[in-house]
Protein backbone atom coordinates (compact mmCIF):
# COMPACT_ATOMS: atom_id res chain seq x y z
CA UNK A 1 0.00 0.00 0.00
CA UNK A 2 2.82 2.30 0.41
CA UNK A 3 4.12 1.81 -2.70
CA UNK A 4 1.22 2.81 -4.29
CA UNK A 5 0.28 5.60 -2.23
CA UNK A 6 3.96 7.41 -2.85
CA UNK A 7 3.23 6.71 -6.66
CA UNK A 8 -0.40 8.50 -6.69
CA UNK A 9 0.68 11.41 -4.42
CA UNK A 10 3.77 11.83 -6.83
CA UNK A 11 1.21 11.97 -10.12
CA UNK A 12 -0.51 14.42 -8.26
CA UNK A 13 2.77 17.02 -7.31
CA UNK A 14 3.58 16.41 -11.00
CA UNK A 15 -0.29 17.24 -12.59
CA UNK A 16 -0.22 20.40 -9.92
CA UNK A 17 3.27 21.98 -11.15
CA UNK A 18 2.13 21.21 -14.93
CA UNK A 19 -0.63 23.57 -14.67
CA UNK A 20 1.00 26.07 -12.61
CA UNK A 21 3.39 26.17 -15.64
CA UNK A 22 0.66 26.39 -18.14
CA UNK A 23 -1.22 29.44 -15.97
CA UNK A 24 1.85 31.23 -16.05
CA UNK A 25 2.61 30.49 -19.98
CA UNK A 26 -0.92 31.59 -20.01
CA UNK A 27 -0.64 34.83 -18.62
CA UNK A 28 2.17 35.97 -20.41
CA UNK A 29 0.69 35.12 -23.86
CA UNK A 30 -1.57 37.90 -23.63
CA UNK A 31 0.54 40.21 -21.77
CA UNK A 32 2.59 43.20 -24.04
CA UNK A 33 5.48 41.98 -25.70
CA UNK A 34 9.17 43.75 -24.60
CA UNK A 35 11.06 41.92 -27.76
CA UNK A 36 13.35 44.27 -29.13
CA UNK A 37 13.50 44.31 -32.78
CA UNK A 38 17.03 44.85 -33.19
CA UNK A 39 18.99 45.95 -35.86
CA UNK A 40 15.99 47.96 -36.80
CA UNK A 41 15.06 49.79 -33.59
CA UNK A 42 18.55 51.57 -33.67
CA UNK A 43 17.54 54.78 -33.22
CA UNK A 44 14.80 53.97 -30.45
CA UNK A 45 17.16 51.10 -28.63
CA UNK A 46 17.63 52.46 -24.75
CA UNK A 47 20.04 50.89 -23.04
CA UNK A 48 20.62 50.96 -19.32
CA UNK A 49 23.12 52.96 -17.39
CA UNK A 50 23.91 49.55 -15.08
CA UNK A 51 24.61 47.43 -18.55
CA UNK A 52 28.77 46.65 -18.64
CA UNK A 53 29.86 45.93 -22.11
CA UNK A 54 33.16 48.02 -22.74
CA UNK A 55 35.52 49.48 -20.38
CA UNK A 56 36.90 53.12 -21.25
CA UNK A 57 39.27 55.25 -19.80
CA UNK A 58 38.40 58.51 -20.47
CA UNK A 59 40.40 61.54 -21.33
CA UNK A 60 39.88 65.12 -20.76
CA UNK A 61 40.14 67.98 -23.35
CA UNK A 62 44.03 68.07 -22.75
CA UNK A 63 44.11 64.54 -23.36
CA UNK A 64 45.09 63.48 -19.98
CA UNK A 65 43.48 60.97 -17.44
CA UNK A 66 43.68 59.92 -13.93
CA UNK A 67 45.91 56.67 -14.17
CA UNK A 68 48.09 56.45 -11.93
CA UNK A 69 49.75 53.10 -13.07
CA UNK A 70 49.51 51.16 -9.93
CA UNK A 71 48.50 48.20 -11.32
CA UNK A 72 45.51 47.58 -8.33
CA UNK A 73 42.98 46.60 -11.11
CA UNK A 74 45.38 44.15 -13.01
CA UNK A 75 45.71 42.54 -9.87
CA UNK A 76 42.22 42.19 -9.04
CA UNK A 77 41.01 40.72 -12.32
CA UNK A 78 40.88 36.93 -12.07
CA UNK A 79 40.75 35.94 -15.66
CA UNK A 80 43.72 38.48 -16.79
CA UNK A 81 42.38 40.73 -18.93
CA UNK A 82 43.65 43.82 -18.09
CA UNK A 83 47.97 44.47 -18.60
CA UNK A 84 49.35 47.38 -17.04
CA UNK A 85 52.54 48.78 -18.23
CA UNK A 86 53.94 51.92 -16.69
CA UNK A 87 57.53 53.39 -17.42
CA UNK A 88 59.90 55.49 -15.06
CA UNK A 89 60.28 59.49 -16.37
CA UNK A 90 62.96 61.96 -14.02
CA UNK A 91 60.70 65.60 -13.25
CA UNK A 92 61.71 69.02 -13.34
CA UNK A 93 62.90 68.49 -9.45
CA UNK A 94 65.13 65.60 -10.20
CA UNK A 95 63.14 63.06 -8.96
CA UNK A 96 61.98 59.62 -10.45
CA UNK A 97 57.87 59.08 -11.24
CA UNK A 98 56.00 56.26 -12.25
CA UNK A 99 53.42 56.81 -15.28
CA UNK A 100 51.25 54.88 -17.40
CA UNK A 101 52.78 53.31 -20.76
CA UNK A 102 50.19 51.49 -22.08
CA UNK A 103 46.65 49.76 -21.01
CA UNK A 104 45.78 47.15 -22.21
CA UNK A 105 42.41 45.10 -22.22
CA UNK A 106 40.64 42.15 -23.60
CA UNK A 107 37.50 42.37 -24.52
CA UNK A 108 37.23 38.59 -25.58
CA UNK A 109 38.06 37.81 -22.01
CA UNK A 110 36.88 40.07 -19.80
CA UNK A 111 33.77 38.60 -17.65
CA UNK A 112 32.32 42.18 -16.64
CA UNK A 113 32.53 41.38 -13.38
CA UNK A 114 33.24 45.04 -12.43
CA UNK A 115 35.96 44.12 -9.99
CA UNK A 116 38.18 46.91 -11.73
CA UNK A 117 36.31 49.44 -11.52
CA UNK A 118 35.54 49.42 -8.06
CA UNK A 119 38.73 48.91 -6.53
CA UNK A 120 40.19 51.62 -8.77
CA UNK A 121 41.90 54.36 -6.35
CA UNK A 122 41.47 57.34 -8.75
CA UNK A 123 38.55 56.43 -10.74
CA UNK A 124 40.37 56.17 -13.67
CA UNK A 125 38.42 53.66 -15.86
CA UNK A 126 34.41 53.13 -15.81
CA UNK A 127 32.23 50.28 -17.78
CA UNK A 128 30.14 51.93 -20.86
CA UNK A 129 26.54 50.20 -22.20
CA UNK A 130 28.12 50.51 -25.82
CA UNK A 131 26.97 47.03 -26.73
CA UNK A 132 28.26 46.77 -30.33
CA UNK A 133 31.80 44.87 -30.45
CA UNK A 134 31.01 42.43 -32.78
CA UNK A 135 33.72 41.52 -34.81
CA UNK A 136 35.62 38.95 -37.54
CA UNK A 137 38.93 38.62 -35.71
CA UNK A 138 39.62 38.26 -32.39
CA UNK A 139 42.84 40.11 -32.23
CA UNK A 140 40.32 43.31 -32.81
CA UNK A 141 39.05 42.97 -28.97
CA UNK A 142 42.11 43.83 -28.01
CA UNK A 143 42.12 47.48 -26.91
CA UNK A 144 44.70 50.22 -25.42
CA UNK A 145 42.40 52.43 -23.34
CA UNK A 146 44.85 54.90 -22.96
CA UNK A 147 45.09 57.41 -25.69
CA UNK A 148 48.79 58.56 -28.06
CA UNK A 149 50.34 61.17 -26.10
CA UNK A 150 48.20 61.25 -23.08
CA UNK A 151 49.47 61.98 -19.73
CA UNK A 152 48.47 61.91 -16.26
CA UNK A 153 46.14 64.67 -14.87
CA UNK A 154 47.92 66.67 -12.05
CA UNK A 155 45.70 67.16 -8.85
CA UNK A 156 45.06 70.95 -8.43
CA UNK A 157 45.80 72.13 -5.00
CA UNK A 158 42.52 73.23 -3.79
CA UNK A 159 42.64 77.17 -2.50
CA UNK A 160 40.65 77.38 0.90
CA UNK A 161 38.77 80.87 0.62
CA UNK A 162 39.27 82.88 3.14
CA UNK A 163 36.49 83.31 5.51
CA UNK A 164 35.81 87.40 6.69
CA UNK A 165 35.71 87.20 10.23
CA UNK A 166 33.16 89.48 12.00
CA UNK A 167 34.23 91.54 14.47
CA UNK A 168 32.96 90.81 17.48
CA UNK A 169 31.32 93.45 19.63
CA UNK A 170 32.87 93.65 23.70
CA UNK A 171 29.47 93.35 25.57
CA UNK A 172 28.97 96.14 28.28
CA UNK A 173 27.94 94.57 31.25
CA UNK A 174 24.73 96.35 32.14
CA UNK A 175 25.11 98.09 35.52
CA UNK A 176 21.72 98.55 37.80
CA UNK A 177 21.72 102.03 39.27
CA UNK A 178 19.46 101.94 42.48
CA UNK A 179 17.91 104.93 43.97
CA UNK A 180 19.45 106.62 46.70
CA UNK A 181 18.32 105.95 50.16
CA UNK A 182 18.04 109.23 52.31
CA UNK A 183 20.45 108.38 55.54
CA UNK A 184 20.01 110.86 58.42
CA UNK A 185 23.02 113.05 59.25
CA UNK A 186 25.35 112.67 62.02
CA UNK A 187 26.65 115.44 63.30
CA UNK A 188 30.57 114.88 64.92
CA UNK A 189 31.20 116.93 68.48
CA UNK A 190 33.95 118.04 68.49
CA UNK A 191 35.65 118.88 71.74
CA UNK A 192 36.25 122.35 72.03
CA UNK A 193 40.38 122.79 72.92
CA UNK A 194 41.59 126.37 73.88
CA UNK A 195 44.91 127.13 70.88
CA UNK A 196 47.34 129.20 72.54
CA UNK A 197 49.38 131.20 70.04
CA UNK A 198 52.78 130.59 70.05
CA UNK A 199 55.28 133.04 71.83
CA UNK A 200 58.10 134.50 69.63
CA UNK A 201 61.00 134.07 71.45
CA UNK A 202 64.53 135.69 70.34
CA UNK A 203 66.82 133.33 69.36
CA UNK A 204 70.20 134.15 70.73
CA UNK A 205 73.01 133.07 68.80
CA UNK A 206 76.39 133.04 70.39
CA UNK A 207 78.66 134.86 67.76
CA UNK A 208 82.27 135.06 68.20
CA UNK A 209 84.59 137.20 66.14
CA UNK A 210 87.22 134.79 64.70
CA UNK A 211 89.86 137.49 65.63
CA UNK A 212 88.93 136.67 69.05
CA UNK A 213 89.27 133.23 68.59
CA UNK A 214 92.87 133.57 66.55
CA UNK A 215 93.87 135.47 69.82
CA UNK A 216 93.06 132.91 72.42
CA UNK A 217 94.80 130.17 69.99
CA UNK A 218 98.13 132.60 70.27
CA UNK A 219 98.00 132.92 74.11
CA UNK A 220 97.81 129.36 74.45
CA UNK A 221 100.16 128.58 72.53
CA UNK A 222 102.84 131.08 73.96
CA UNK A 223 101.45 129.90 77.41
CA UNK A 224 103.03 126.45 76.38
CA UNK A 225 106.36 127.69 75.32
CA UNK A 226 107.27 129.92 78.66
CA UNK A 227 108.53 127.56 81.67
CA UNK A 228 106.91 128.21 84.56
CA UNK A 229 108.61 130.17 87.75
CA UNK A 230 107.81 128.79 90.67
CA UNK A 231 106.64 131.59 93.64
CA UNK A 232 108.80 132.62 96.08
CA UNK A 233 107.84 132.70 99.98
CA UNK A 234 106.79 135.50 101.59
CA UNK A 235 109.73 136.71 104.13
CA UNK A 236 109.98 135.88 107.59
CA UNK A 237 109.45 138.99 110.35
CA UNK A 238 113.48 137.59 111.29
CA UNK A 239 114.85 138.33 107.84
CA UNK A 240 113.42 141.75 107.68
CA UNK A 241 114.43 142.81 111.58
CA UNK A 242 117.82 141.74 110.68
CA UNK A 243 117.88 143.42 107.08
Amino acid sequence: MSSISKYFSGLFIGIGSLLGGMAVTWKELWTKKVTQQYPENRDTLVISDRFRCELTMPHDENNEHACTACGICEMNCPNGTITVNSKMIETEDGKKKKILDTYVWDLGMCTFCNLCVLTCPSSAIKFDNNYENAVFTRSKLVHQLNHEGSKLREKKKEVKPVVPVAPVKAETPTVEIKAPVATPEVKAETPSAEVKAPVATPEAKAETPIAAVLAAVKESKAGAAEPKVAPKAPATEAETTEN
